[in-house]
């Protein structure tokens, strides 16, 4: 009897035992099928998008921008299409690239111009920028390969276009059924700021090819206001007419008018901030990106260039023209006025010269036709930067903390320096009446005056407190414009009015005849009781 006692209570422990792992077998599998779920439905959730990025420029330093821009989207596991001139030299997963080499045969004279155009006054450069525009515009269309990619019928997500005089090219975003996202890798010209309605007070923001300031003079804010009626009166009839024949004549089965294609743009990323300009007003679907091409990673310097910088008692200097000037073009009188300034510096030159003989070099200057930018602006013994300001080179010499001699040429260039000479961070020289003793003037004083690189090491500083860099913002702000199917919610009401009623001239015809009508009213009453 007890040992049947004993049987049963042994069988019951070991079923309960059974039981138990059964349990917890059922237990960790449910637990596995959750978590493999939970993997699966993140996967679809995270899953990249595909993004079209046309950059229609042959210039370098807009393509750096933009392919910045790819890389930050790539990296954030989307997948990119890039249509360019500059296809990259190794592969990168996810980015694939489409060459379109018409644009340098159609864009090579312009380039080649540059130096010329410093003679012309700026209203036919504005022209001649808008007649560049027709020529790139059209020589994307025509090129052969750019052609086979419309024909390919592929998807995406969004269509990210460089905007660069070049606006019959936001049809892709009809043609391919996807949000467009517009990248100026410049200022805000007007044409660029109408895609979005952003309001520019021409009080106190002057047009980015004029050499003011937020704080204008009454004559500058006269200027200011007599060349924006300018630039309206192409835009209206000579420009936007002649890039909707284009759109029409490449893009003649999308159903919306031109007009309307270009006030539908969800998203416009400008390379600018606040912190290296000024402040100004802009709609919520336009976002300051200036500098995203920084990545704050710096390499060793080739060792001859290190070594000539530090074996500087005196520290250096950098001089560069930027990537589409080439100082190998200058006039020959104005190499000998620079030569003339450099040589007997303290200071050693470091000169971005595309020959490999300059005569008459002195000995303390370094010519090669390509310098490590970044990186020399990050070493400490370069003590300045002469430039012809462009946005690039600007936001790096900020970054960096250098003070700036400027030579401005062409564009935003003026507006640029203008701004770094009033600002206190830089000596703005004119290169049409450029010459030795007033080079090297300004050499000297920006050397030997610490003020200067005080002001722009603040700059630096308040440049480099944001929130996040500005890549992570443009990519936030690409994918939030995405996931939302345009976010329509971000686009202004003052997209669908007309300039009256735009600028209430409508209602203030109304209160002013109605005042007329009362000052009349009341005369003739004054009349009647006399």
């Amino acid at each position: 009897m007890i040992v049947l006692v004993c049987s049963n209570a042994f069988s019951s422990v070991q079923f309960g035992s059974v039981w138990l792992l059964v349990r917890r077998l059922i237990f960790i599998t449910m637990r596995i099928f959750t978590l493999i779920l939970g993997l699966l439905s993140g996967l679809e959730y995270s899953s990249g998008y595909n993004y079209l990025m046309v950059l229609n420029s042959a210039g370098r330093s807009h393509f750096n921008v933009g392919h910045a821009l790819a890389k930050g989207l790539v990296k954030a596991g989307h997948t990119i299409t890039v249509v360019s001139v500059y296809p990259v030299k190794k592969p990168i997963s996810g980015y694939t690239d489409i060459n379109v080499p018409n644009v340098i045969n159609v864009m090579g004279g312009d380039i080649a111009a540059l130096w010329a155009s410093i003679q012309k006054p700026v209203t036919q450069k504005l022209i001649d920028h808008y007649q560049m525009g027709f020529r790139i515009t059209r020589g994307l269309f025509e090129d052969s390969n750019f052609q086979e990619f419309l024909k390919s019928n592929q998807s995406f997500d969004a269509i990210i276009c460089e905007t660069f005089y070049n606006d019959a090219h936001y049809g892709l975003a009809e043609h391919f059924n996807a949000p467009l996202i517009g990248l100026s890798t410049g200022g805000g010209l007007t044409f660029i700021t109408d895609m979005v309605g952003s309001p520019a007070p021409a009080s106190f923001v002057p047009h980015i090819m004029l050499p003011f300031n937020d704080h204008m003079s009454l004559y500058e804010r006269l200027l200011n206001v007599a060349f924006l009626g300018y630039e309206r009166l192409l835009l209206d009839y000579y420009y936007l007419p002649n890039q909707e024949k284009l759109y029409k004549e490449f893009f003649p089965g999308n159903k919306r008018c031109f007009y309307e294609m270009r006030r539908n743009a969800s998203l416009v990323l400008i390379n600018q901030h606040v912190s290296l300009s000024f402040p100004r007003p802009y709609s919520p679907n336009m976002i300051e990106v200036g500098g995203m091409h920084i990545d704050g990673k710096l390499s060793p310097l080739p060792e001859k260039i290190e070594r000539f910088i530090n074996e500087s008692e005196h520290a250096a200097i950098y001089f560069s023209m930027g990537s589409n000037l080439k100082s190998k073009d200058l006039p020959p009188e104005k190499v000998q006025e620079i030569l003339s300034a450099l040589r007997g510096l303290k200071q050693r030159v470091l000169w971005k010269f595309e020959l490999d003989k300059l005569p008459n070099k002195p000995d303390n200057v370094y010519i090669s036709d390509w310098f490590p930018q970044t990186d020399i602006l990050a070493h400490p013994k370069v003590l300045a930067f002469v430039t012809h300001g462009g946005m690039l080179s600007t936001t790096e010499s900020i970054y960096h903390g250098k003070p700036v001699i400027g030579l401005p040429i062409f564009s935003d260039q003026f507006f640029n320096m203008a701004h770094a000479e009033q600002t206190g961070y830089g000596i703005m020289l004119d290169f049409k009446t450029l010459n030795a003793v007033d080079f090297r003037k300004a050499i000297e004083r920006i050397t030997s005056d610490p003020s200067y690189t005080k002001v722009v090491q603040g700059m630096s500083f308040r440049y480099r407190d944001q929130q996040h860099t500005p890549l992570e913002n443009a990519v936030y702000w690409v994918e939030h414009v995405t996931r939302h199917q345009g976010a329509a919610y971000l686009q202004s009401a003052s997209q669908r009015l007309n300039w009256w009623q735009y600028h209430n001239v409508d209602v203030l015809l109304i209160i002013f005849g109605a005042a007329f009508l009362l000052c009349k009213s009341v005369c003739n009453d004054i009349e009647k009781t006399r």
